[in-house]
């Protein structure tokens, strides 16, 4: 791919898709659900159809991305967007894409696998410090999800300093369910990590002695936090924060508080939204709102059991969540501290309306359009959504005039 034609390509690309989307309508259903398991309590799942009355605007950034995963905005403008084979890249506030950023990590990019998501450093803007996580080559067919911290150059050409802080165990030969996502507090990291989907390995969700299916809390350094629930117990890794997970691959700390809440991909059915409490066990793969690709039941066909934390909303049929981000600005009114999700499959963006811990409402928009794959908040209110495709795109979305 060449980029030296790029500002070019940028404005043209900018101009090429500047067009206003529906607002909500009845162009998208809940659709018919896989299984009859009942929630647990009223707006656990469909909750009532929201329509704000506000269309996007969808305006191209950048293109020609390769299967682009994360995105972090820099505080100086622009963005740094990771590919899934194995690159790094600056975007300029213009849409302009540079060339590879040098000192990423070596992947394994086949399956699921590669250069996955990417966070700043509360401090970046004097440390220059960068989050990635990543499937890390393990030996001959096996990888696991890491996350590494590097520092950034200040031309934003190169990484140095690069170092993991964590490592997941034991390493799979199933390039699937990496989870990946990575939220840096300044006091404290979280990463998300999958199970590797196999029926052999998706047990280990349920094992502390395993760092699959796991919610992983550490220091923002890389060190291990003394208060994590299962630091002290004999065999368990002591990083896990939560565990019961499929495959996280959306995770954000709710503004005005320190609460972690995360999307995790289910089955055929059963995606959910989580709020991460310490030490909670999720219940994957013991139960699940969904079943098997199959058709056949997860576990003993239950949706909940005794000691397992329920999920404060779960989709049947799914979403495929990827990343997703509190609403904050003033570009879309009454949206604050709602929920904006990627959507994977049928794809789009959703949004969830919040009251407390509860969803009280969903809407759509882009629906079935483009495969989402991550979204952030621009600093001016702006809604940021990558597009995951050969042919990737950075779109920024406001509200139509």
């Amino acid at each position: 791919m060449c980029f030296d034609l790029m500002p070019v390509r940028a404005a043209l690309a900018m101009a090429a898709l500047a067009l206003a989307a529906p607002a909500w309508s009845d162009t998208w259903d809940y659709g018919r659900r896989n299984t009859d398991l009942a929630p647990a309590f009223d707006g656990q799942t469909r909750a009532p159809k929201l329509d704000s009355g506000i269309g996007v605007q969808v305006e191209t950034l950048a293109r020609g991305l390769d299967h682009p995963w994360g995105i972090a905005v820099l505080p100086e403008g622009g963005y740094l967007v990771t590919e899934r084979a194995g690159t790094l890249r600056h975007i300029t506030a213009s849409g302009a894409v540079g060339a590879p950023i040098s000192g990423v990590p070596d992947v394994v990019a086949r399956g699921q696998g590669g250069l996955l998501d990417i966070a700043l450093a509360p401090d970046f803007a004097s440390s220059r410090r960068v989050y990635l996580t990543y499937a890390k080559p393990m030996g001959p067919g096996l990888s696991a999800t890491a996350a590494a911290w590097a520092r950034l150059s200040p031309d934003l050409q190169s990484l140095t300093d690069l170092s993991d802080i964590f490592v997941q165990t034991p390493p799979s030969r199933t390039e699937a369910h990496y989870g990946a996502r990575i939220i840096a507090t300044g006091t404290h990291v979280f990463i998300t990590t999958g199970e590797h989907s196999s029926a052999s390995e998706r047990v280990l969700a349920q094992s502390l002695e395993a760092s699959y299916g796991k919610v992983i809390r550490l220091l923002a350094d890389g060190g291990l936090p003394a208060d994590n629930p299962f630091s002290g117990g004999q065999g368990a890794a002591p990083q896990v924060w939560s565990l019961g997970h499929r495959n996280p691959q959306g995770a954000a700390i709710r503004p005005g508080t320190d609460d972690l809440w995360t999307l995790e991909h289910g089955p055929k059915g059963g995606d959910e939204l989580n709020l991460i409490m310490r030490g909670a066990n999720y219940g994957w793969p013991l139960v699940s709102y969904g079943e098997n690709y199959s058709g056949t039941a997860i576990g003993a066909g239950a949706a909940r059991g005794p000691g397992l934390t329920e999920p404060r909303y779960f989709w049947d049929p799914v979403i495929a969540p990827g990343g997703f981000a509190f609403y904050r600005g003033a570009l879309f009114a009454g949206w604050q501290g709602d929920i904006i999700a990627a959507s994977l499959n049928p794809g789009g963006i959703v949004r969830l309306k919040l009251e407390g811990d509860r969803v009280v409402g969903e809407e759509r928009f882009l629906y079935g359009q483009m495969r989402i794959r991550d979204i952030e908040i621009a600093p001016d209110g702006a809604i940021l959504a990558l597009v995951d495709a050969t042919d990737g795109r950075l779109l920024r979305l406001t509200p139509a005039r």
